[in-house]
């Protein structure tokens, strides 16, 4: 979409929708980012041996579901950054209600818990691996996002740099979630928001340069 174009349409008021074409390229983007990731996974780490056991359990859905809703809400959010002129009206809740909803089952836990078990529950085993490889396995769903945002002309660079990340890692989350067996509230609860982060703060400061137009 060229300059001139924006502002007629801006100038027109036009609707500022992602229209069916660049709806379809997002989710080929999503789809194709997940697959790369899923692979990533593969090679790198492996799916966790005692995964047939676990989806059982109800904290195995409840940590797939935080990561899921944190990966739908930022692509809601992104598809509004997306295009210049969108409304932003209820971005905030659609992202903040899952992280809520997840520390206040951490806090439940740790008041349940004795002292004694408090650190590992925040801590687990793999709290210094955890938020980094969820940022690597985001990389291949950001690169597609990158590739697939710049051409629907945003305007708000680093807003949309920083809903990228968050979807990319929201999307890898949900991957990472495969391998991880931590399975404690407050592990999940701070660890995968900060595995998030990681990719959100990096397209937060390479949105500017990334989706210039």
């Amino acid at each position: 979409m060229k300059t001139d174009d924006v502002v007629a349409m801006l100038a027109t008021g036009a609707t500022t929708g992602i229209g069916p074409a660049p709806t379809r390229r997002l989710v080929a983007a999503i789809g194709w980012g997940s697959a790369g990731a899923m692979l990533l996974m593969a090679i790198m780490l492996g799916v966790r041996q005692d995964l047939a056991d676990a989806v059982w359990r109800p904290m195995f859905w409840i940590k797939l579901g935080y990561a899921l809703s944190l990966a739908v809400g930022s692509v809601f959010a992104l598809s509004r950054l997306a295009r210049p002129g969108a409304t932003l009206a209820g971005i905030g809740v659609s992202l903040a209600a899952p992280v809520l909803a997840m520390w206040a089952l951490a806090a439940l836990a740790l008041t349940d818990a004795n002292a004694a078990e408090r650190t590992a529950l925040v801590f687990g085993k793999t709290w210094r691996s955890c938020p980094l490889l969820i940022a690597t396995l985001s990389v291949p769903t950001f690169v597609g996002m990158a590739w697939v945002t710049k051409a629907l002309a945003p305007t708000r660079l680093r807003l949309c740099g920083a809903a990228m990340g968050c979807a990319s890692g929201g999307l890898a989350a949900v991957v990472y979630s495969l391998h991880c067996s931590e399975m404690a509230a407050p592990f999940i609860a701070l660890w995968y928001l900060a595995g998030l982060l990681v990719p959100a703060a990096l397209g937060t400061l390479s949105g500017p340069w990334l989706l210039r137009w």
